[in-house]
């Protein structure tokens, strides 16, 4: 599968189980690989993940639901808890910290490089699962969660949560995607 081949096939998916039509540990050789093939300014390597598997994985969205207090539906929560792991996404503030340190000149842009890294590492890590027949969404309950993830992976206080990816087997295919008018957002100049 090429890279538009993957893009494409990259989806929301909500609607997921733990039965993979690969191995886990296929599944985790894959995420391991593309966390160190994905490139960051200054070679900073800032990102950092943690992927909960089994009962982590559980007990981290039945946290993320007592966290909002009933606030969101469990049913919703429920449904990323179906699946067979999620991959939560940080950087590491520590390393952006030292490199501003390092280099004062772009201290302002080390945050935003960093950022940028991890958003790289989340689109290569959601398509290279897509290629193994995995489904995957990208969800935010941070900073609400923040607290409860250090707690309940002892994580330090460094790592900065940004994102959080369900996966697993796919259950149902989303609708299709309306195409949109391209050219209200790429501008080519010559």
């Amino acid at each position: 599968m090429g890279i538009i081949e993957a893009l494409e096939k990259r989806r929301s998916y909500y609607n997921i189980n733990r039965e993979l039509p690969v191995s886990m540990e296929e599944v985790t050789k894959r995420i391991e690989t593309l966390t160190e093939l994905v490139p960051d300014a200054f070679n900073m390597k800032s990102s950092r993940l943690v992927v909960a598997l089994g009962e982590k994985q559980d007990l981290l969205w039945d946290s993320i639901y007592e966290v909002f207090g009933g606030q969101i539906p469990k049913d919703k929560t429920d449904s990323f808890k179906a699946g067979a792991g999620t991959v939560l996404y940080f950087y590491d503030q520590a390393v952006v910290k030292g490199l501003q340190d390092q280099f004062p000149l772009y201290a302002g842009n080390f945050p935003v490089w960093a950022l940028q890294a991890n958003a790289m590492l989340q689109i290569s890590i959601w398509s290279g699962l897509r290629e193994l027949g995995i489904g995957a969404s990208l969800q935010h309950y941070n900073p609400v969660i923040d607290q409860k993830i250090r707690e309940l992976f002892d994580v330090p206080e460094s790592y900065q949560l940004i994102a959080q990816m369900p996966f697993g087997g796919i259950v149902e295919e989303p609708g299709p995607k309306e195409k949109e008018d391209i050219s209200k957002r790429v501008r080519i100049v010559k």
